[in-house]
């Protein structure tokens, strides 16, 4: 009588295991996207996570990146769960079939992942880490490597695969496609023409684009704005701010004092606002963000219409502005 061998543990748990960790990204990915569609910043215990996912590098065909790693597990969790919902002692057949086709298809989803994870972690540490530190870390970003990583493994220890070859090709396949596609789009990002109406860091990578142009109004106010003292304080990440110089319109945007907040911005001014959030956010009670004005030593927070600044500042000429509120283009 011949004993029959008993199941691995990591065989009978990989299935729920990797649904669990596809439920923690789609709660990650999902939290991101959410607050992308919204224009809302994330919750980081650092810059970092602002300042790459506002990037260029957190949009594909016009969308958040996030929301498509959001379908991705999704489609894995689904994959995952579907044949546990199947009873093996009504419908074995179909179960074992369902079991055999999904394996194949987590790996090769699992297979992407990781190597498309891999690949964003290389851009987060070469264009963010490497000149800002600990700041341009983006832990929303980490988490999901983490997750890709841990789901591929069990897709390859999660049962015994008796085509080691099948297996072998299809992997090839998927990270040739993954890899070629990953340095094609990686190598697109931050090509746009960089002219006067485009929002770059220090190294030129743009990041917003103004398409509104001026009125001879908006001309005008952002003269008389700069000729009283006025400032605005704001980073190149922030599309709150570009949003603002939507208001002024291309030409306009460059005549009234702008400073540049953020570390990595082109001729960023730390310590000037530093001392300038510091007293805005005495003033407000509260910390101060971007944008914030200083206009005749008083200051405002987020984005002032050009009709709340004219006021503020006691400027009498023309007000026939024609811009109205548009949301800044990625390039």
């Amino acid at each position: 009588m011949t004993r029959r061998r008993s199941t691995p543990w990591i065989h009978r748990a990989a299935r729920p295991l990797i649904g669990a960790i596809a439920g923690l990204g789609i709660l990650n990915t999902g939290y991101i996207t959410f607050n992308k569609l919204l224009s809302t910043a994330v919750a980081c215990p650092t810059g970092g996570c602002e300042r790459v996912l506002e990037s260029p590098y957190a949009n594909l065909f016009g969308l958040p990146l996030s929301l498509y790693g959001l379908l991705a597990y999704i489609v894995m969790a689904s994959l995952a769960i579907a044949p546990l919902l199947i009873n093996p002692e009504e419908k074995k057949s179909l179960r074992t079939s369902l079991e055999n086709n999904t394996w194949l298809l987590m790996f090769a989803l699992a297979t992407g992942m990781l190597l498309f994870s891999g690949y964003l972690m290389y851009i987060m540490f070469s264009k963010f880490v490497a000149p800002f530190g600990v700041d341009g870390l983006c832990y929303f970003c980490i988490a999901s490597a983490t997750f890709a990583t841990l789901m591929f493994v069990l897709t390859l220890i999660g049962r015994d695969w008796n085509d080691r070859g099948q297996l072998f090709f299809l992997g090839t396949i998927v990270a040739m496609v993954t890899l070629i596609g990953s340095i094609v789009w990686g190598a697109s990002v931050g090509q746009a023409p960089v002219t006067a109406a485009t929002i770059t860091d220090s190294q030129g990578t743009p990041y917003f684009v103004v398409e509104n142009t001026s009125g001879d109004a908006e001309l005008q106010l952002a003269r008389h704005l700069k000729q009283t003292g006025a400032v605005m304080y704001g980073a190149y990440t922030c599309p709150h701010c570009c949003d603002q110089k939507e208001f002024f319109g291309q030409e306009a945007m460059s005549e009234f004092t702008y400073v540049e907040c953020l570390p990595g911005g082109k001729n960023a001014q730390i310590e000037a606002c530093q001392t300038a959030l510091a007293e805005a956010s005495q003033q407000f009670g509260q910390p101060a963000g971007y944008p914030t004005w200083k206009v005749n030593g008083k200051y405002y927070s987020g984005r002032q219409t050009l009709q709340q600044l004219a006021t503020a500042s006691g400027y009498t000429g023309p007000q026939n502005f024609k811009n109205a509120f548009k949301n800044c283009a990625q390039p």
